[in-house]
């Protein structure tokens, strides 16, 4: 009777690369997902970045003797560096809410 509605097949609506993603909402949509599926290992890479952007400040404020262009290049690297923390620290939030694996 109703041959047209029993579809009970999945619907295309996601594309190729959400395969294997576990559901998200909010902001949370713009990670990609194949850092999604491994939040702690980039979060790491981001303060390992963030480590080094912090060095570069401080070695360029001290290599050009603290004058006024020096300090401008540093605090381009500290802003940097702060929004790899940043980003690093809320992939970490992320984790930590996330449910834990039951199955592998």
């Amino acid at each position: 009777m109703n041959a047209q509605n029993d579809n009970t097949a999945p619907g295309s609506t996601t594309t190729w690369w959400h395969w294997g993603t576990p559901p998200r909402a909010g902001l949370q949509r713009i990670i990609p997902p194949w850092e999604y599926r491994h939040l702690r290992a980039f979060a790491r890479v981001r303060i390992a970045a963030g480590i080094v952007l912090v060095g570069l400040g401080a070695v360029t404020l001290i290599g050009g003797s603290f004058s006024s262009k020096a300090a401008g290049f540093a605090a381009l690297f500290l802003v940097a560096a702060a929004a790899a923390f940043s980003v690093a620290g809320w992939l970490l939030a992320i984790a930590r809410s996330a449910s834990p694996r039951t199955s592998r």
